[in-house]
């Protein structure tokens, strides 16, 4: 059984910034770009360690600016790891 699921719609940061954070965290799920400049991922763990990277997310790394961070429940499968998917 996977533990709570956060699906976000990101942007403007790096990939490398979420996947190092992500993985800190012990996270499964994945990271993407998409074609319009954002980036959308999927964040499963416990409750605490998926709120935290929520708020990571919404500080973003030191030379991003966060202008927009959407989070919602979702029921998809994250995977055994956390990984980069190929941009859509």
């Amino acid at each position: 059984m996977h533990g709570p699921r956060a699906k976000a719609h990101l942007s403007k940061w790096t990939m490398n910034w979420t996947i190092e954070n992500a993985k800190e965290l012990g996270l499964k799920g994945w990271v993407r770009n998409r074609w319009d400049g954002s980036v959308e991922a999927l964040f499963s763990g416990s409750p605490e360690k998926v709120q935290d990277m929520e708020q990571r997310c919404r500080r973003g790394p030191p030379d991003a600016m966060v202008t927009a961070l959407q989070v919602f429940p979702s029921t998809e499968d994250p995977g055994t790891v956390f990984e980069r998917k190929p941009t859509v």
